[in-house]
């Protein structure tokens, strides 16, 4: 008797550490820098659909798990943003925010980029930012830490042999020869941004939301008539693979 009453205790206290652990958002010790590019759209003229997008990712992001003070926005003119108060996009300053924000929390990392592309790199401000320099400053600002990295931009597949390592994930709105569409001076948001949105969510993880989101675009582009398809790439490393599924999105 005595030995199945210590049974049951012990079911009873895995029990609730399993309760525990399930009451806490997935992401709850991640951090985040949501970065705007970019301020043009593809005329030439002004455009808010990336300061949108990074606006409204942010918001997205503490809906998936993650905790207001663990995200950092940055917006090439942030003066006009005083409801979300972004920093200005600059490498430093985008570095030493996750940096700061890494080294205060014992989670992962999440960096979400919206704005133009090339087939060098992608368009921070007035430089382009290439693929060999944005892993730097990962690796460097959170060190030994899962990462998951989502580039809204024409050719942004590019980054994606560079950036990959085993516990990574990457999810871009373009292969490395395709441009994305959606950045007009009418549009609210770019198409990946407007899909990631869109998914959110309903998505039980961030795998199943790359999926989502890439049926979600070539839907899009298909419906609006845009040639050739940007057909997003998602590459997950093998040591987080089996990991993120467990890191459930809470429902809604």
């Amino acid at each position: 008797m005595r030995r199945g009453l210590s049974a049951l205790f012990g079911l009873g206290l895995a029990l609730l550490a399993f309760t525990t652990a399930q009451a806490k958002p997935a992401y709850g010790d991640w951090v985040a820098v949501v970065v705007a590019g970019d301020f043009h759209a593809h005329s030439g003229g002004p455009t808010e659909a990336f300061d949108n997008a990074r606006r409204d990712v942010s918001a997205e992001l503490e809906k998936l798990g993650f905790q207001h003070q663990n995200i950092r926005q940055f917006s090439v003119r942030p003066e006009r943003y005083s409801d979300t108060k972004p920093g200005k996009t600059d490498l430093e300053a985008v570095y030493t925010g996750l940096k700061e924000l890494s080294a205060a929390s014992p989670g992962g990392c999440l960096v979400y980029f919206t704005t133009h592309g090339a087939p060098q790199g992608i368009v921070f401000d007035d430089k382009l930012l290439p693929p060999d320099l944005m892993g730097e400053v990962i690796d460097q600002a959170c060190p030994g830490k899962p990462s998951i990295v989502i580039i809204s931009a024409c050719f942004s597949g590019v980054f994606v042999p560079i950036l990959s390592k085993p516990d990574r994930m990457i999810l871009t709105a373009a292969r490395s020869d395709r441009t994305s569409f959606g950045c007009s001076e009418s549009d609210k948001y770019p198409f990946f941004d407007t899909c990631f949105l869109k998914e959110a969510p309903s998505a039980h993880d961030f795998i199943s939301l790359g999926t989502a989101v890439q049926k979600c675009v070539a839907d899009k582009e298909t419906e609006t008539g845009m040639s050739p398809p940007s057909e997003p790439q998602m590459s997950i490393g093998p040591a987080l693979a089996p990991v993120l599924p467990l890191y459930s999105f809470p429902r809604r």
